[in-house]
């Protein structure tokens, strides 16, 4: 047991699925796993173990946030034997090629945390996906004609601001999306020499043009929880 997971060893599958929400956990577990198993409970904060078409995989909710996901992270890698996180979750649109409902995986992941300057002495560390996760979900994708982008995100520690410039010049830089907890992600399987990945539906356009409505999000969330699970058990 670690301080916020509850799971004796050998509980949790290598590979561990990581939506922020713990009802998104919920819900992805009694929807495609069988033979579940809920190993923890502490804060509200459900994981699942279960078989996905014959492969163990588990379910962990992460909550918001590059400090909740770093807990998570960190006690998945460092007490339970855990060599793949793959994050899904929702993003904010913020190139005009995207749409509401399209999936995006994170190559790599800006952030205005600071975070990794403090790990690494004022050095931008540059987190990225493992490539072999990252291309077998593009491949996983082009077979099911997902509309689906590869690129830069960014991870950010405010989903509020009262800043209209605050991202204006990373988007003129290209970056896709916004989320809150990627940039943490890659650099923990970075340091524990883990394999991750993050795939993202884009829920929300940044200018205001588009913002799923809740039985949108259920579909598109549904793809990319699907492509998701098809691309951890095909890992290798």
């Amino acid at each position: 047991m670690t301080p916020h997971i509850e799971a004796k060893k050998g509980e949790i599958a290598d590979c561990v699925l990581l939506p922020g929400d713990p009802l998104r956990a919920k819900w992805l577990a009694e929807t495609y796993l069988s033979d579940i198993h809920c190993y923890n409970r502490v804060r509200n904060m459900f994981g699942y173990t279960g078989t996905y078409k014959g492969q163990r995989i588990s379910v962990q909710g992460s909550g918001m946030g590059i400090p909740s996901l770093s807990i998570y992270v960190h006690e998945l890698l460092n007490y339970y034997d855990v060599k793949t996180v793959m994050r899904i979750g929702s993003c904010g649109g913020m190139q005009s090629s995207l749409s509401l409902g399209d999936v995006i995986l994170a190559m790599t992941a800006s952030t205005d945390s600071a975070i990794n300057r403090q790990k690494f002495g004022g050095i931008d560390f540059a987190p990225a996906a493992d490539w072999q996760l990252l291309n077998m979900a593009f491949q996983l994708s082009q077979e099911r004609n997902l509309p689906v982008h590869v690129g830069g995100i960014m991870s950010g520690d405010r989903f509020y601001t009262d800043d209209p410039e605050y991202l204006s010049e990373i988007m003129r830089h290209g970056v896709l999306a916004v989320e809150m907890e990627t940039n943490a992600l890659y650099t923990l399987a970075a340091h524990h020499e883990a394999r991750a990945l993050t795939l993202l539906t884009v829920s929300d356009m940044l200018d205001g043009s588009g913002d799923m409505a809740p039985e949108e999000r259920e579909r598109g969330l549904q793809a990319m929880a699907e492509l998701a699970l098809d691309t951890a058990i095909a890992k290798g």
